[in-house]
């Protein structure tokens, strides 16, 4: 069984984190002579340039403090730089903290519900998939399953896009900008995990990754957070070649954190003509719909 958070332990592990990678210089703060024993900013600088009391800062980075002012959490993130979603991702920890949120959480439904199955279909040929908040994929379409090459591979019950990135051997030739993409992976994970910090499907999958891989393992300390946004996405594709494709990502609502994907590209475009191909080509699963949900929890691979 995972260990219980503590209200304020989120929000004294992020600002944590953002202090110890916070440069002396970056902020105005020129570095004394000799050798500085804490990486970034100490806690004295830090409190120092948000006007707060060092005690009082102290308290909140050990979780002591629960309940910081929007003042003192707009101050510290001035003083950290933070752009908009780390601010909001900062506030949103300061409220959880604050209302001592304690009762046990419970993992959300894996049910897609039949109408979104069908959606799924009338996409096509663009890829398109549904995931829940953990990147489970809990359905697909043919090419929403194909573009991640060799998914097919695992047992239904073990797909997931975080899974993918860090665990697949086909992942890293698949996208030739990997290290950014397993950056905003952690990123979301991270942020997720921060508002939701003892729920099972989280933390079972983020205990998998930090145990079986380093690159998620540093990525996670460094506890980033970033918003979703539309993006262009290049695929090394060993069926169709490469293919450049925009990705949208939105909430489907009504539903516990369930995300829609969807992929596209111009209409007449060899990329267009790429996805088409992909969508013609790749065989559906056999014995299933090929948009069909998992309702078991996943399994490590």
């Amino acid at each position: 069984m995972a260990p219980e958070h503590t209200s304020g332990d989120e929000l004294a592990r992020f600002l944590r984190a953002r202090r110890t990678q916070t440069s002396p210089g970056s902020v105005g703060l020129t570095p004394g002579p000799g050798v500085r024993r804490t990486p970034g900013l100490r806690r004295e600088e830090l409190a120092t340039i948000a006007g707060i009391s060092i005690d009082y800062y102290t308290r909140i980075e050990r979780g002591k403090e629960t309940r910081p002012s929007s003042a003192v959490i707009d101050a510290l993130a001035r003083a950290l730089r933070l752009d908009d979603a780390e601010h909001h991702h900062l506030r949103e920890l300061a409220a959880r903290a604050a209302h001592h949120a304690s009762e046990p959480p419970l993992p959300p439904s894996r049910t897609v519900r039949p109408h979104l199955k069908l959606l799924l279909e009338t996409m096509r040929p663009n890829p398109a998939y549904i995931v829940s908040r953990s990147m489970d994929l809990l359905a697909w379409n043919t090419g929403g399953l194909a573009l991640y090459a060799g998914m097919a591979d695992w047992p239904a019950n073990q797909r997931n896009l975080a899974r993918y990135l860090f665990l697949h051997p086909t992942a890293r030739e698949l996208f030739p900008d990997w290290d950014t993409q397993v950056r905003g992976c952690v990123a979301r994970l991270r942020a997720e995990a921060g508002m939701n910090p003892d729920a099972p499907d989280l933390v079972t999958l983020v205990g998998e990754l930090l145990l079986k891989s380093p690159d998620f393992a540093r990525l996670w300390e460094r506890y980033e957070v970033m918003g979703r946004k539309k993006v262009q996405k290049t695929f090394h594709h060993p069926q169709v070649g490469v293919i450049t494709l925009s990705g949208q990502s939105m909430h489907i609502e009504g539903t516990p954190g369930q995300r829609l994907g969807v992929y596209t590209a111009e209409p007449g475009s060899p990329d267009h003509d790429a996805m088409l191909l992909l969508d013609m080509t790749s065989p559906r699963p056999a014995g299933r719909s090929h948009t069909q949900a998992e309702q078991n929890p996943p399994t490590q691979p």
